[in-house]
């Protein structure tokens, strides 16, 4: 008995031998039998592992670049919700609408009935220079035919831009013309506006709505701040709203021209960025002038910078409903083929230390993200400013000790609800369908030699009002479009509908340069900013 104790061990230490013996032959033969042996220097890195067995092993022939290009953007998604890849085409779209001018012909269109229809030439564009015309119709470019289906906002731009100096060939129909008229277009620069609109609203008080914060907008925002005190305005309101933001540099200037030397604008801090702080140099040109600024829930990023500094410091009101809430720094990082990594590195801090970054989930899609301003409409949030809590831990405070809070965007100082008064079925049917946009083109159109005569948006309602049957001639043709009259509802909406029919028909002639003075007659938020801007804060 005593041999067999003796002999155990050896037995499960030889029966062991063998099991690792037969393991590393069983491994060897498959790696032979089946090529699945990784390399060592691929070894290490679960992505290459899994690239190079596709690669070596797969059953067909991997477009491996294409492969890439679907792995990079989920990879993305479970990091948060702005880090982004983009191609190289996307690359160069995403810098046109930034950079402040682009390669084009000039003219900005609408597609009707399947035709390019020209809404405004650009000044100074190449079409102008040619003669080319608002409600001239793009039917052929390059010889070829250019109306159809197949003719989208998409095609329209990949054709009419192009390098500076080449040539597109373009045939027109003009109404009163009975041939189409043909132009040979040198494609050049096109200015790219961030600034729609400057004008004296009140008594003392400019008005300034800005579309983005991109390459050239500080310019155009000190040409539009010395224009309005030439007509001596000490009140300036700035309308953020819809403003989805821009390059960083371009808001810092923007708010240094507010604020008093030493004043903090905003700091960027991350895990692996170190704080870094963007402090006002005391040389801003108007540190005198009242300010206010508009904000709503589409106003994003650059758009928060700007309205959480003037708030913190007390400098101005700010009007509207709750920002976005994006407050993550993207770091534009440039790869080999021209496509572009957006790494967010760092949050943005308002002057009072506040957060503007609404809370998310890492892994959580770009939808539920977004979904997020459909939530506060569910909940009243757009409607009353008493359904909005942050909690004690949230707060902040203004250099004057007003309390703000973090952690979801900029809540305004003076909220002011989504005016639903003259919503019907009748007025969302007509304006969801682009029936009011569509008249509006053809009711120009029709009258465009008589309609020209007039300069300003001012002299054109007039002649609108007084002298014309715009509105029956809408009703009619929301008819003819499939929209049953509702004499009720019409009469309800009839206010914003004209106002809407009015801009629009005015824009087709003159420009943003009278359709937001228009639209802003019916806007209760500029109403409210004209209110206040005078006033100071306590």
């Amino acid at each position: 008995m005593e041999k067999h104790k003796l002999l155990y061990p050896i037995i499960i230490g030889i029966s062991i031998a063998v099991g690792i013996l037969l393991a590393n032959l069983y491994y060897q033969q498959a790696e032979q039998t089946t090529g699945f042996a990784i390399p060592k220097k691929v070894q290490g890195n679960k992505f290459d592992e899994i690239m190079y067995l596709l690669d070596n092993n797969y059953v067909d022939v991997i477009d491996k670049n294409a492969l890439t290009e679907e792995f990079i953007p989920q990879i993305l998604k479970f990091l948060d919700p702005h880090s982004a890849y983009l191609t190289p085409e996307e690359v160069a779209e995403s810098a046109t609408e930034l950079q402040g001018s682009f390669s084009g012909i000039g003219v900005q269109f609408n597609i009707q009935n399947d035709t390019v229809m020209i809404v405004s030439v650009i000044p100074g564009g190449p079409s102008e220079k040619l003669g080319i015309l608002s409600g001239d119709r793009i039917i052929a470019v390059n010889d070829s035919s250019f109306v159809g289906a197949d003719v989208t906002n998409a095609t329209v731009l990949k054709t009419l831009r192009g390098e500076k100096g080449s040539i597109v060939k373009v045939r027109i129909k003009r109404n009163g013309s009975p041939l189409p008229l043909d132009f040979d277009i040198v494609r050049g620069d096109v200015p790219v506006k961030s600034i729609d609109v400057v004008y004296v609203i009140a008594d003392s008080t400019g008005y300034i709505k800005i579309s983005n914060f991109g390459a050239n907008t500080y310019r155009e925002f000190l040409d539009a701040l010395v224009i309005l005190r030439e007509q001596e305005c000490n009140n300036i309101i700035v309308d953020l709203r819809n403003n989805s933001g821009g390059y960083l540099s371009a808001v810092i200037q923007m708010t240094n021209e507010f604020l008093k030397r030493g004043q903090l604008i905003v700091y960027t801090e991350g895990v692996n960025q170190a704080r870094e702080d963007a402090i006002a140099d005391g040389r801003g040109n108007f540190r005198k002038e009242n300010i206010c600024v508009l904000i709503n829930e589409w106003s994003a990023s650059a758009s928060e910078i700007f309205a959480g500094a003037i708030q913190d410091h007390d400098r101005g009101w700010v009007i509207g409903r709750r920002s976005f809430g994006k407050g993550l720094v993207q770091q534009q990082i440039p790869l080999s083929d021209g496509s572009e990594l957006r790494l967010t590195v760092a949050r943005y801090h308002t002057p009072s230390g506040r957060s503007i970054q609404k809370p998310y989930k890492s892994g959580e899609s770009d939808e539920n993200y977004d979904v997020e301003i459909e939530k506060r409409v569910l909940h009243g949030e757009m409607f009353q400013k008493d359904s909005i809590s942050f909690a004690d831990s949230l707060k902040y405070y203004t250099a004057k000790g007003r309390t703000v809070y973090a952690n979801g965007g900029i809540m305004p100082d003076i909220f002011v609800p989504h005016d639903t008064t003259y919503y019907t079925p009748y007025y969302t049917n007509v304006l969801n369908n682009g029936i009011v946009y569509d008249f509006s083109f053809a009711f120009v159109d029709k009258h465009r030699a008589k309609l020209s005569t007039y300069d300003t948006w001012e002299k054109l309602v007039e002649y609108l009002v007084k002298k014309t049957t715009y509105f029956s001639e809408f009703i009619r043709y929301a008819e003819q479009k499939g929209v049953s009259r509702n004499s009720q509802e019409i009469a309800k909406s009839k206010a914003l509908l004209a106002n809407l029919l009015q801009a629009y028909i005015a824009r087709n002639l003159l420009g943003d340069e009278a359709f937001y003075p228009i639209l802003n007659l019916q806007d209760n938020t500029v109403k409210k900013a004209i209110e206040m801007v005078g006033k100071p804060i306590q």
